[in-house]
């Protein structure tokens, strides 16, 4: 009797408790979309040009293409007396990259240089633009980020052709290798990313003409973080310290630098973006006797640096 009793019951219920079931399916559904959401943005967000100078640890997958413009502008250097300085340096590359396997990507690069240097400390007065070599980057992932394992890491290797010395402005032949090692951290998924870059940069060549031979060599070492501020707009400090040496393995120390600034990416689209970052040169010193005591290291790096990174991905 008790089992029947409770058959009737059931059936007598049967409609009601449908619509109730179906009621709460749907808030659930509705509560867990955001969620859902939430975990398909993060794990959308591209890291690689997130950070400003400093590039994230993401790789693109296999069979990804992308172009991109990348513009640094170098400006302000220490004057060499009396009446107005100005050192403006444009570099900018025109890179087509492609990603022949997952976690793995090669980058062909074309770059020009404009600039424009008069009465600067050591150089001479100059106003040109030219053509200023190739380059090819070779970048491989080993690690990506992800909610559960929030550490990216990727090695890249920057072998590049310069025809311009990169301060002096004069016509030289200089082959350098770049090595970046990149890390990024998920510190709050789908909000707050750090990210840091440590890379080692020998350079040789030789100026043309009867001048000297080029030797040189920088360290760097940068930290960003970055917050979400829009749907798909990304906002934070980054702090760069850099070292130059001459000589290919840091034989002598010739200066150093620490910069700050903002950097800011944004998305216009899924496939479109821009990066732009400023890094200001907060601290640094020359090795030259002859400028002890003076603020900042202004023989190797300039007193404000300015990216805009322009892309497109198909």
């Amino acid at each position: 009797m008790s089992s029947g009793h409770l058959l009737i019951s059931s059936k007598r219920a049967g409609p009601g408790a449908s619509r109730r079931f179906g009621a709460v399916l749907g808030l659930l559904l509705a509560v867990s979309a955001p969620a859902a959401k939430a975990e398909e943005k993060a794990e959308d967000v591209d890291t690689e040009h997130l950070f400003g100078f400093s590039e994230g640890a993401d790789a693109g997958k296999k069979g990804e293409q992308e172009v991109v413009v990348d513009t640094i502008s170098r400006l302000g250097k220490r004057a060499a007396g009396p009446g107005g300085s100005r050192y403006r340096v444009l570099d900018t590359k025109l890179g087509y990259q492609i990603d022949p396997v997952d976690g793995l990507s090669i980058e062909f690069g074309a770059f020009g240089n404009l600039r424009r240097a008069r009465n600067v400390l050591d150089l001479d007065d100059k106003s040109y633009g030219t053509f200023d070599g190739v380059s090819v980057e070779m970048k491989y992932q080993f690690l990506k980020s992800s909610k559960e394992q929030p550490l990216g890491l990727a090695l890249e290797l920057r072998p590049r052709y310069g025809r311009v010395l990169p301060i002096e402005g004069n016509g030289a032949d200089i082959f350098d290798m770049e090595s970046v090692l990149q890390f990024d951290v998920q510190l709050v998924p789908d909000t707050l990313w750090y990210g840091g870059n440590i890379s080692f940069e020998p350079a040789a060549g030789r100026q043309r003409g009867p001048g000297p031979g080029y030797r040189s060599s920088t360290l760097l070492g940068s930290s960003a973080v970055v917050a979400r501020i829009g749907e798909r707009t990304y906002l934070g400090p980054e702090l760069r310290y850099q070292r130059g040496y001459g000589g290919t393995f840091l034989n002598r120390f010739e200066g150093q630098a620490l910069t700050l600034g903002p950097a800011l990416h944004h998305r216009f689209t899924e496939k479109t973006w821009l990066t732009v970052a400023y890094a200001g040169q907060i601290w640094g010193r020359d090795a030259d006797p002859s400028l002890a005591g003076r603020a900042l290291g202004l023989n190797q790096f300039e007193r404000h640096n300015i990216r805009v990174k322009l892309g497109m991905e198909f």
